[in-house]
């Protein structure tokens, strides 16, 4: 048994790395038509291998040889599934009719080999939709490939089934196994390879869709069903053994007793002769004297008890009298014990002939109920479902002209008209509400829109990589972020938060984002930017606003970098290879909220991969349903959490980190966020 395991296991190996080299020749790319032949010739000689190269066992030869078309069929393509299917299928037929080589099972041998190319080029097309199925069903379509390849050796000798149950009782389970793992081993090998293959970790209830959820809860079923079937026949089939193995040692003691009847006082001898009686292949009767000691020919001279046969038991026992494990029943005549056994062997041959072609024919006929039911599911709901959905994401992303038709039910002609009326409502109802806020909103809108640079304003330089966000809390914000270019290789990023919010803050906003622009663009400092746009900001200000910013004027060439704070929130600086820090700046006041006054200015010395974050107080003021605040902390832990995230990247990070805090919590002041990563030296001009 460990030789055989040890041998299978290693040429299971093989066919597994055959599946392994092949992947990686190819790229795991889409195969060309010729590319596909081959591929099923190379399978081809994997399975003629197989057959030349079986594992001895019990007089029986083991070989996984069905891996080869399935694999080149699942993994490869339907061409090569067949292509691998009919070489080794051939050749299996050719080399057992014709050369004696596995004779006796080389119909259901190549029959079992062609359909499995057959097999794995329809599962590969129509189930798996062109993609590689996944270890357990890699594991599943193996294993039944193997249990039709048993199957099929039953249907091939009907006129000698019992030598058919030897064949199929010795290499069955191993078969069965190995195919089964190894195609569930060549699919996990290959999912690591190509990358396809997720931890469980890393699924999400939400991402299940209900063709995976549908195809468990009907394998489970089915599993269920198909166990159940067998274990009820099974049972029924058992007894129905034992109560003809008892009728046939009735039988056989009744026969014996009325014999000895007529030659009663003709000696022991001739009463002996009467053992040895054959009851079906190899059950026997034995006769015993009184004192328990078989006088008939077999074990003659032997006592009952030597063999846990009880005389005095008027009921069924267990004895190994046959040499092996038996069913008993014993009976007193005249001064003789009769005995008749049959091992249990021979009383459940039959019953296991049954048993093995229950659960063949049980588990082929529910995996094909499995596959229709799948498909007819997959056709009438699921795919419906996708067109569905798919006319829904177009609406939710704005495309309210999008029209559901689906007609292949009336329930799915329900929903669509269902959802094709909503959307007309829903239009309805938008164009009412635009109505009635555009004359408010569509001269601030178009203020918010053309003042701030929009996502494919923003520099694509192999120096820097810059971007920014924003989400107001109304309709138009007060916060503003900007970057330009205030001469070739020095570019300014300025981000600000007005106080208040809606129109009036958005109004405010464009003109201190003009205000600071202007002056910035003219070469100023960022201290004296700072003063000029606060006098000019406090200039005719009744609405008593102000403006909180921030400034840095950044030079490509040397990465130095000049900055202002006129009451705004501190920046964050992570150099490279470094996490996230608060740089606690000079803060001057805010503009637009007393003249005459001067800012304090510093300096940054930014290196290839150093990042500055820069925000308004709308991030770490952001609070959840029970009013608390989110903090520079957590901003600080959201900005760490993924390293290696892209500047884009790691402004989604932060609002998903403020959205999943806030939770319900209705939005209360605009969030603003802009990123900028020094990568390279600008090249210096000569």
């Amino acid at each position: 048994m460990g030789e055989m395991i040890f041998k299978m296991s290693l040429i299971t190996g093989l066919m597994c790395l055959l599946n392994i080299v092949l992947c990686r020749l190819t790229n795991n790319r889409r195969l060309k038509h010729r590319e596909n032949l081959l591929i099923g010739v190379v399978f081809g000689l994997a399975a003629v291998m197989s057959t030349h190269f079986g594992i001895d066992y019990e007089s029986m030869v083991l070989n996984v040889r069905d891996i080869a078309p399935l694999s080149a069929g699942l993994f490869f393509g339907p061409t090569a599934g067949i292509v691998a299917g009919i070489i080794g299928g051939v050749e299996r037929y050719i080399v057992g009719t014709f050369f004696d080589v596995g004779a006796y099972t080389a119909v259901a041998c190549s029959v079992s080999t062609f359909l499995a190319g057959i097999i794995s080029a329809g599962f590969h097309k129509y189930l798996f939709k062109g993609k590689k199925p996944s270890s357990f069903y890699a594991f599943f379509i193996g294993s039944v490939t193997e249990v039709f390849h048993m199957f099929a050796v039953f249907l091939t000798h009907r006129e000698d089934v019992n030598t058919a149950f030897n064949v199929v009782d010795t290499c069955a389970i191993p078969m069965i196994i190995f195919t089964g793992i190894g195609m569930c081993v060549s699919a996990f090998l290959l999912s690591v390879i190509t990358g396809s293959r997720r931890s469980l970790a890393s699924y999400d209830r939400s991402e299940v869709s209900i063709t995976i959820k549908f195809q468990a809860w009907l394998f489970l079923f089915i599993v269920l069903l198909t166990v159940s079937t067998f274990f009820f026949f099974f049972r029924i089939q058992t007894r129905q053994a034992e109560q003809s193995a008892r009728s046939e040692l009735q039988t056989s003691i009744s026969d014996t007793v009325s014999t000895m009847d007529i030659f009663a006082g003709s000696g022991e001898e001739r009463i002996a002769r009467l053992g040895d009686k054959h009851i079906g292949e190899d059950g026997r009767t034995y006769i015993a004297d009184s004192d328990g000691v078989i006088i008939s020919a077999e074990n003659k001279g032997k006592k009952l008890s030597d063999f846990g046969v009880n005389a005095d038991s008027t009921d069924f026992f267990d004895s190994d009298i046959t040499g092996e494990k038996s069913f008993c029943l014993a009976a007193k005549h005249m001064d003789y014990c009769i005995v008749a056994a049959m091992p249990y062997k021979e009383v459940y041959l039959s019953r296991n002939i049954s048993a093995y072609e229950t659960a063949f024919a049980d588990i082929l006929l529910f995996t094909m109920v499995f596959v229709q039911v799948y498909i007819l599911v997959q056709k009438i709901i699921v795919d419906n479902l996708d067109k569905i959905n798919t006319s829904l994401e177009k609406i939710t992303h704005g495309n309210l002209n999008e029209v559901v038709e689906v007609k292949d039910s009336a329930e799915f002609i329900s929903l669509s008209r269902d959802i094709n009326a909503t959307v007309k409502v829903l239009k309805r109802y938008i164009a009412e509400a635009e109505n009635r806020i555009n004359e408010e909103l569509e001269f601030a809108r178009s203020i918010q829109t053309s003042s701030l640079p929009q996502n494919f304003e923003f520099p694509n330089r192999d120096e820097f990589v810059i971007h920014a966000f924003m989400d107001t809390a109304k309709e138009v914000g007060g916060d503003f972020y900007d970057f330009f270019f205030v001469d070739q290789h020095k570019i300014a990023l300025v981000i600000a938060d007005v106080s208040g919010k809606g129109i009036p803050a958005a109004m405010y906003m464009m003109r201190s984002k003009a205000t600071i622009k202007g002056f910035a663009e003219s070469g100023l400092e960022p201290a004296e930017i700072f003063r000029r746009s606060n006098d000019m900001l406090c200039e005719g200000n009744d609405a008593e606003m102000f403006v909180t910013a921030w400034i840095g004027i950044i030079d490509l060439e040397t990465g130095k970098m000049q900055c202002a704070n006129a009451g705004h929130e501190y920046p964050a600086i992570r150099h490279k290879d470094g996490q996230y820090e608060l740089f606690k700046d000079k803060h001057g006041l805010v503009l637009g909220g007393m003249e005459g006054l001067k800012y304090k200015q510093y300096e940054l010395q930014l290196q290839p991969g150093d990042r500055i974050f820069v925000y308004t107080d709308g991030v770490a003021e952001a609070n959840n349903v029970e009013h608390e605040l989110f903090g520079t902390d957590r901003m600080l832990d959201a900005l760490n959490s993924e390293p290696g995230a892209g500047v884009e990247q790691t402004l989604k990070v932060m609002m998903n980190a403020i959205d999943g805090f806030c939770g319900d919590a209705d939005q209360f002041d605009d969030i603003t966020m802009l990123c900028f990563e020094f990568i390279k030296p600008a090249d210096k001009e000569n």
